[in-house]
């Protein structure tokens, strides 16, 4: 008959310590004729008697004490081994693996990873940003950002906000250039294009006509492969571009921006968090998923209003119209 030898040694040193199989039976959670049938087969196992039975006392052999002795700096290791597990499950410590994308994420990650280092000293993040898709089953991450849906299967997924494609141009271009009222204005403009860093591919703008979302191709009179670059650009008056709306609000708020043909704004696509099966999650792992999506969800920091876009672009239709150089 096989035996489970780890199962028996284990129903042998608890009998031991507490003096009686029946004892150690309702410790392990199994009936007395199983724990007392498990001693029997290690001895069988082993071929040597270890315990000396009564029907009121319990005694080691010599061999039972041999192996006792033997055995015992190895169950003290395990049993801390357990214990470590366990405290990594229930305390708000250790290692968090996080991933997620590496363009123009770290601005919105790092205040809500600042917060939740400062709230427990014992975090140890390890982040890893990439704009191409990993596994994150085998790389074992623990939360995992994304812009879109995510290819993997077997996590959870909960849009944090709508990532808002927004025609952008500084007031500066604008001056020089003229605003275009129409998606067909835009041919006659300096529009910057973005070089997905992954696959080398231009991305194309999205745009939203009737009602449906389009992707249109826009001939470039700026291109690159760098999200901070390509804002750059347009925040020196070079060229219009279609910027999401974490990287233009604040710009856009503070005048350094203008939102252009507001109509077609395309919200498409969203920012994303996934995470795995919340009742197997360490509690570092759950604390640190209930205050991203505390922090993020619909964050106002990042996503404008309707009558924000609105009233950008009406402030600059203004302004143009009192001394701007005349459009072409």
């Amino acid at each position: 008959m096989p035996i489970n030898e780890f199962k028996a040694i284990s129903t042998f040193a608890k009998a031991v310590e507490l003096g009686s199989i029946r004892q150690a039976a309702l410790a392990q959670g199994v009936s007395p004729q199983a724990a007392s049938q498990a001693i029997a087969q290690l001895e069988q196992h082993l071929g040597v008697r270890l315990l000396h039975r009564t029907t009121r006392h319990l005694a080691l052999t010599e061999e039972g004490q041999n192996l006792l002795e033997s055995m015992q700096p190895a169950l003290a290791a395990l049993d801390r081994a357990l214990a470590s597990a366990r405290q990594s499950k229930e305390g708000i410590a250790g290692p968090l693996r996080i991933v997620g994308p590496r363009t123009s994420f770290a601005e919105i990650l790092m205040p809500v990873l600042d917060e939740f280092c400062q709230a427990h000293p014992g975090i140890q993040p390890d982040v890893h940003l990439d704009d191409g898709i990993g596994n994150w089953v085998q790389d074992r991450v623990d939360i995992g950002f994304r812009i879109g849906a995510s290819p993997q299967e077997g996590v959870i997924g909960r849009q944090l906000f709508p990532i808002q494609m927004i025609v952008c141009a500084a007031p500066a271009y604008l001056a020089a250039h003229g605003m275009p009222h129409t998606l067909e204005d835009l041919a006659t403009h300096r529009c910057s294009v973005y070089r997905h860093p992954a696959t080398g591919k231009v991305s194309a703008w999205y745009l939203t006509v009737d009602g449906k979302v389009e992707h249109r191709q826009m001939s470039p009179a700026f291109a690159t492969n760098d999200s901070e670059l390509e804002l750059q650009a347009v925040l020196s008056g070079q060229v219009i571009g279609q910027l999401a709306n974490f990287s233009a609000a604040s710009h856009i708020r503070a005048g350094r921006l203008v939102p252009v043909l507001v109509a077609h704004l395309s919200t498409h696509i969203g920012l994303h968090i996934y995470y795995g099966n919340r009742t197997a999650q360490p509690r570092r792992v759950r604390a640190f998923l209930d205050l991203a999506i505390a922090r993020l969800l619909d964050c106002p920091a990042y996503v404008l209003s309707g009558k924000e876009l609105a009233s950008a672009a009406q402030g600059a239709r203004r302004a143009l119209s009192k001394g701007a150089v005349a459009r072409p």
